[in-house]
């Protein structure tokens, strides 16, 4: 790997593929693509004729015939095949990225977090709407304890995800592949409430197929209560029409507020302490929103993978943030099918996630 950029390889060459290609060939500075891969062929050489690299239909295939110019390789496929495309890379002892979820099921990701461990694997999960501007100021508040005690966390994602996005890819909105909104589209949400608030005690959730003809919930909601003591509400769905609305985070403590809004909690709203500061004012104006670069959050996210990689440091999302996150969602949707309140800690039992 060289001082600044890393040379990647792609597992899956789906819709996400085309972002991570732009963020490495553009905001990556000294980054490369090796190559790409996919079961279906001709996704992947099509990525690969485009970029003038080669394609392989196998992981063992590619790492055999370019391992040694691979640095990292990234797994985009579905969610549901995660857990296997994991197993398949660790032999080479190659850093991976994950798509969020790491995978569909708790026992799947144990068994990822152990073989990297005997393999000496690191792997991250990504979950990029961590390094957005907004939310880099609110974690910088929350740890300086300007909000004091938590009182409340709430997420809320209202998309637009029509029958035409469920139909393009059979593997979406399934129980084996990829789950409903919970797991897909609120999965970062989720994630960046419990990196906020802590620890969770309890769920309780419902969640209902409203629009979709797909197996698993395309809107839901669920009360948290978190170690802490404060309480936590997710308000997650694909249903909404005619357009998405909004993707959004509000934290209440008991010294102040903060809401960052937008599509994808990119927009800082309210920014409002009992005890001002004097940078409190330029905060909105400089650290509102993102840079308008597409793409912008992933690249934030990569640089510090390639960083943790070279230092020896831990990344900011590992694969143990992305436990924490799939245990969370799998109470979900236990608490979901049972109609019970589910203390954390648990073992899945009625939980369908990445079963077929």
């Amino acid at each position: 790997m060289g001082k600044k950029g890393a040379g990647f390889a792609l597992v899956g060459c789906g819709s996400i593929a085309k972002k991570h290609v732009h963020v490495i060939q553009n905001i990556l500075e000294g980054s490369r693509i090796a190559g790409f891969c996919d079961v279906e062929y001709e996704k992947a050489k099509a990525f690969g004729d485009r970029l003038g690299v080669p394609a392989f239909s196998s992981i063992r295939g590619m790492m055999e015939s370019i391992g040694d110019e691979v640095d990292i390789v990234s797994v985009l496929t579905p969610s549901g095949v995660h857990h296997q495309n994991v197993l398949d890379l660790v032999e080479y002892r190659k850093p991976l990225v994950v798509e969020k979820p790491i995978a569909l099921r708790l026992v799947e990701a144990d068994q990822i977090l152990r073989a990297c461990d005997a393999n000496h694997v690191k792997i991250f999960v990504v979950h990029q709407n961590r390094y957005n501007l907004p939310v880099i100021k609110a974690r910088e508040a929350m740890e300086k304890g300007r909000l004091g005690k938590p009182v409340m966390g709430t997420v809320r994602l209202r998309w637009k995800r029509d029958q035409a996005y469920y139909d393009a890819a059979g593997w979406r909105g399934t129980w084996a592949y990829d789950g409903g909104v919970f797991t897909n589209q609120a999965s970062h949400h989720i994630d960046m409430l419990t990196w906020f608030m802590g620890g969770v005690e309890t769920v309780k959730a419902v969640g209902i197929t409203r629009l979709a003809k797909i197996e698993c919930e395309d809107t839901g909601a669920a009360i948290l209560r978190f170690d802490n003591g404060a309480l936590g509400i997710i308000e997650a769905t694909t249903a909404t029409r005619p357009r998405d609305l909004e993707g959004s985070i509000s934290i209440l403590g008991e010294k102040g507020t903060i809401v960052i809004g937008g599509f994808f909690m990119n927009e800082l709203i309210t920014w409002e302490f009992e005890e001002k500061e004097p940078e409190d004012e330029l905060v909105l104006q400089k650290y509102g929103r993102n840079p308008e670069v597409w793409g912008y959050n992933l690249g934030e996210y990569l640089k510090g993978v390639i960083e943790s990689i070279q230092n020896g440091t831990s990344g900011l999302v590992d694969g143990l943030e992305g436990r924490k996150s799939l245990e969370l969602i799998s109470a979900i949707y236990e608490s979901i099918e049972t109609g019970n309140e589910i203390c954390l800690r648990f073992h899945p039992k009625k939980c369908r996630l990445g079963m077929p």
